[in-house]
């Protein structure tokens, strides 16, 4: 008996009548009677893919670290903790304690609090850094890759122009001319960190306006704008996710040197970097106090990694179509 399938989802069709076969009600004898059959296979093969990485220890450890650090920056105003910038000098430089879980800073400030509100402002300063980098890469990017000519060799040589200088040296140079104030540095860092994801989305670019679905669309009369938005960015965005979640890491650290400089936050606002320019003189007698924001920001940077690293496998075109 040969069977052949019909529907994607529904049925196989008998191609060949059998005698022998059993005549019950709902058996199928003859030729054409559709059977139905299950059709989760092709469902269940794309959730394993994407549960997948939700698998691997690395990943999984990476996901619990972000969705830890982002819920307690988010929930830090409603959480039942001390006033961070509140100050207590007749307890300054406590040990840590049932009171106090981390002690208490050089200005009798608690600790644990200071880091969970400067968690708050640091991820989200990652965040928006992110965001105005990746806006300005992705449309510096897809213009050059997409058109060519001399929109590509302008824009290329204002990237080639900033390459040449560290983006944290640049990023620096732009949040001195502007001043002190955490605006200002993540100006300075979004004006910077998008340079060398601009090269690789133009890359991406330029692969993805040869396909046979860019052509078809040009040639059905689809203008560049609608060719860019529906065709060219849905099919770019995997390599730019990945992107964008394995540099969180570096731009978390660029933000925390920033603050640690004085360039950022202004006190008494707690971030993790201008936590630890405040206890450089306490080096000695409170290490704890440089050690932990140092270690919040360590697993800060991991946890993106971690993520960054399952996203680049999820998204991995060699994986998308691996039999299950």
């Amino acid at each position: 008996m040969a069977l052949r399938r019909t529907s994607r989802t529904e049925s196989v069709t008998i191609l060949n009548d059998l005698p022998e076969m059993s005549t019950a009600p709902g058996d199928a004898k003859y030729i054409g009677e559709q059977v139905p059959v299950l059709a989760s296979g092709g469902r269940a093969r794309q959730w394993r893919r994407w549960t997948a990485p939700l698998r691997e220890p690395g990943t999984m450890m990476g996901l619990f670290l972000v969705v830890s650090l982002l819920l307690g920056g988010l929930l830090a105003p409603w959480l039942p903790i001390d006033d961070p910038t509140e100050i207590n000098l007749p307890a300054r430089l406590l040990s840590p304690s049932m009171t106090h879980p981390l002690g208490t800073d050089h200005l009798g400030r608690d600790t644990f609090s200071r880091v969970v509100h400067g968690g708050r402002m640091t991820l989200l300063a990652a965040i928006a850094t992110l965001a105005l980098s990746m806006t300005i890469a992705l449309t510096v990017g897809i213009v050059s890759g997409y058109h060519g000519g001399w929109p590509d060799t302008a824009l290329m040589g204002i990237v080639d122009l900033l390459l040449a200088f560290p983006s944290l040296i640049l990023a620096l140079a732009v949040a001195g001319a502007l001043g002190p104030g955490l605006l200002n540095v993540l100006l300075a860092a979004g004006a910077v960190w998008w340079v060398g994801h601009a090269r690789i989305i133009r890359a991406v670019t330029m692969g993805a306006r040869q396909m046979e679905y860019v052509m078809s669309a040009r040639v059905a009369g689809a203008g560049n704008l609608r060719i860019i938005v529906r065709h060219i960015a849905p099919n770019i965005i995997g390599p730019i996710v990945v992107i964008a979640s394995l540099d969180v890491g570096w731009i978390i650290l660029g933000i925390a040197g920033l603050n640690f400089l004085g360039l950022g936050a202004q006190p008494p606002t707690p971030e993790w970097g201008a936590m630890l320019n405040d206890a450089r003189p306490h080096l000695q007698t409170a290490p704890r106090l440089l050690l932990i924001p140092g270690v919040a920001i360590f697993l800060a940077v991991l946890g993106f990694n971690l993520l960054g690293d399952g996203l680049r496998d999820l998204l991995d075109p060699r994986t998308m179509h691996t039999p299950g």
